[in-house]
């Protein structure tokens, strides 16, 4: 929290307690009693290195030199690939020399002991690239990362063990932590500072102190890193709550008690993420260039977090479980110094001006930003009901005598199903009251046959079943609207729960498709053509009220087999398609 003229620093402002001053506040730059020329500190020019980044006193030392680090946070899983190199210059001309970014386990192990870095999860490409681009790197491998992310990062297939205790030392966890580092290491080792690339430090974990269900947990994490060859300075970062908790013998917890150390704000909040049904948070672009005016003058470290947000593609977005349930939505703008697509803010060109007085050589001009399009309506021209649809899935129906969770169906070589929705089926006679007995996770749509009775979520728990002559079928469609990323339910985010079951995969070659019908049965597939003529460009989409859209179940919408956007509530950016 940031009060009239007192201020706390912190390694970590993802508290949830973050307020900021609404008073209307002038911009003025600090006055700085010496500039920093770093121009000879970037990657590409330190050779024979040996030091790395160290502390002295209350200063950071990169390679004996006075160092202080002025980061921004980008998440490479966030953006097409395409468009890294456009967001690190982009870095480069606002005065940055830092950048921060998080792995994500769970895109990066999607089924147990399948791995997968290749394109946009080409974590060595990327960090090679910032390399190139004259940018240190802080590396926040997890194996937890929170970033509103489902379930922070961590595999949903760790759910399968009914005892679970992510977060923990608990063996099942531990075995998988070690699997995953015994992968991604290899890739993070040799990019290191002191082998000649751009990493100057690594993050142990994230925000334990919030959690911190197990004291010997970061001493794990510290030495899974230690043992696998991670050889430069190891940090934590936590809210002002979890500092003392979060701690790890032998890294470094920036905080303002220590009089001998350096001070940095790890995440310093450039604006807030949405969650569905909730406002677009803006923050005042004066109010935070003051605020980080303010850090800067006391001589601290600072990492903005977010830089440029990007998107949370596919079913990935998180949410928070704190009085109540909220999903995350798709974009994950944040409001941040860059937008969603990757343009400047006046955010960027204040901040620019306020490290400009700070860094002692010029700042590369500003590239370009990309062109947009509007390709104008699509028209969505084919239908095909989920119904038509069941009896072509090649998959055989999971039976149960009890019901089971999404996790535990036996799909994707045992390691069950991460995302998106399941079909449960049971036959029934006669009418009554379904009560789920507050055991669907998230969303269900129920039907009797093809009849849509009505929903169940967090807040309805009871339906009303039609009577009817003979058996028939009751049907919930479940959504997983996303695993909660942040506090102490990580271990209760299984989804799903109920009956048989069918898992919904998306449909590529399926026969049937006929005309958009006067009069249809949802729920249903629709769809059309995106006609291009000359080079693609980046664009919106947006979707409009229509009979099609289903307004309180949510849409999803898939373009050439790529997932963009969840349910009906803003506008999703679409990046050119590979």
């Amino acid at each position: 929290p940031f009060q009239c003229n007192h201020y706390i620093f912190l390694a970590s402002f993802s508290s949830l307690e973050l307020r900021r001053p609404r008073s209307s506040v002038a911009l003025s730059f600090c006055p700085l009693s010496y500039r920093f020329n770093w121009s000879e500190l970037v990657p590409l020019r330190l050779w024979g290195r040996t030091l790395g980044l160290q502390t002295e006193s209350s200063h950071f030392l990169l390679e004996g030199m006075p160092f202080r680090i002025f980061g921004g946070s980008v998440h490479y899983f966030r953006v097409p690939r395409e468009y890294w190199e456009d967001r690190m210059l982009k870095m480069k001309a606002c005065g940055l020399n830092t950048l921060t970014t998080y792995v994500p386990w769970n895109l990066h192990e999607p089924a147990r002991g399948k791995f997968d870095f290749s394109r946009n999860l080409d974590l060595e490409a990327f960090l090679s690239l910032a390399a190139k681009i004259g940018l240190w790197v802080i590396l926040r491998p997890g194996p937890y990362i929170c970033s509103e992310w489902d379930l922070g990062g961590l595999p949903s297939w760790l759910l399968q063990d009914p005892e679970m205790q992510l977060r923990t030392t608990y063996k099942g966890f531990t075995e998988a932590v070690d699997a995953y580092f015994d992968h991604l290491m290899p890739i993070v080792v040799p990019l290191q500072y002191k082998k000649g690339g751009p990493i100057i430090a690594v993050q142990v974990e994230n925000e334990y102190g919030s959690y911190a269900k197990d004291p010997n947990y970061m001493t794990y994490v510290k030495m899974a890193l230690l043992s696998r060859g991670i050889v430069e300075m190891l940090m934590t970062s936590d809210n002002k709550n979890g500092l003392s908790f979060g701690f790890v013998e032998g890294g470094m917890c920036l905080w303002e008690s220590k009089r001998d150390q350096p001070k940095m704000v790890m995440e310093y909040w450039t604006g807030w993420f949405d969650n569905w049904g909730g406002p677009h948070y803006v923050f005042d672009a004066d109010e935070m260039v003051n605020t980080v005016a303010s850090i800067l003058k006391l001589g601290a470290s600072i990492n903005l977090y977010m830089f440029h947000g990007g998107t949370n593609f596919g079913f990935m977005s998180g949410a928070l479980e704190s009085d109540e349930y909220k999903s995350d939505v798709t974009s994950y703008d944040y409001d941040a110094v860059l937008t969603e697509a990757g343009d400047y803010t006046s955010k960027f060109f204040k901040l620019r001006q306020l490290f400009s007085m700070i860094i002692g050589q010029p700042l590369p001009l500003p590239p370009m930003i990309e062109s947009k399009a509007s390709y104008g309506a699509i028209l969505l021209h084919q239908y095909i009901s989920l119904w038509d649809v069941i009896p072509s899935l090649l998959q055989v129906p999971v039976k149960s005598e009890f019901p089971i969770n999404m996790e535990n169906l036996h799909l994707n070589d045992s390691s069950g199903q991460s995302y998106g929705y399941v079909l449960y089926e049971t036959v029934i006679f006669g009418g009554g009251h379904l009560h789920s007995r507050d055991h669907i996770r998230d969303r269900a749509q129920v039907f009797v046959n093809t009849m849509y009775v009505g929903e169940l979520d967090y807040n309805t728990v009871e339906l009303s079943l039609p009577e009817g002559q003979g058996f028939r079928q009751l049907r919930l469609l479940v959504e997983n609207r996303g695993r909660v990323n942040y506090g102490l339910a990580l271990n209760e985010q299984r989804k799903g729960k109920f009956f048989f079951s069918w898992s919904l995969t998306v449909l590529r070659h399926v026969a049937g498709w006929s005309a958009v019908p006067d009069y249809f049965v949802g729920p249903a597939f629709f769809r059309g053509r995106l006609w291009i003529e000359h080079q693609p460009q980046d664009t919106f989409l947006k979707l409009q009220a229509s009979p099609f859209l289903s307004h309180s179940s949510g849409n999803a919408v898939f373009l050439r087999q790529r997932h963009f956007l969840l349910y009906i509530q803003s506008l999703a950016r679409s990046p050119v398609p590979d």
